[in-house]
């Protein structure tokens, strides 16, 4: 119990909070049996944001978690990739799609695990001229 109401006072922006300690903790103390030992971390964060509205504290708590570095190597690791990304393109593009290529160049593994044809058809099917214009027959 200790633990939430340290990371709620951590979180804590003058009056504005972004998670309520008391309800993480009774909100994990709920989902520790339905979670099994087999999923993994995207797994999680997959089965967590279907339920976002039932656990709104675990679903902030567990983001704030995959952005915490393990290591100091792979913070190091971004860094030196957002510098190289830097140096390239310089003051050319805008920061989110700075953020956006970064991301992309720190989880290239998950990245490589996208299917782009399921992508595509998603996006095509959106809109009614990029389905006359893109769709297939």
């Amino acid at each position: 119990m200790a633990a939430c109401v340290n990371l709620e006072d951590a979180l804590k922006s003058g009056e504005h909070t972004d998670i309520d300690g008391l309800e993480l903790c009774c909100e994990l103390i709920f989902i520790q049996d339905l979670l099994h030992k087999s999923m993994g971390p995207l797994d999680i964060l997959n089965y967590l944001k279907k339920r976002s509205t039932i656990y709104p504290n675990v679903v902030i708590a567990y983001k704030i978690l995959l952005t915490i570095p393990v290591t100091v190597a792979s913070a190091e690791r971004s860094f030196s990739k957002l510098k190289l990304l830097k140096s390239y393109l310089r003051s050319t593009m805008t920061q989110e799609r700075l953020n956006g290529l970064a991301t992309i160049a720190l989880e290239n593994d998950v990245l490589e695990k996208i299917k782009y044809e399921d992508m595509i058809e998603d996006f095509i099917s959106r809109n009614t001229r990029r389905m006359l214009l893109f769709g297939r027959t």
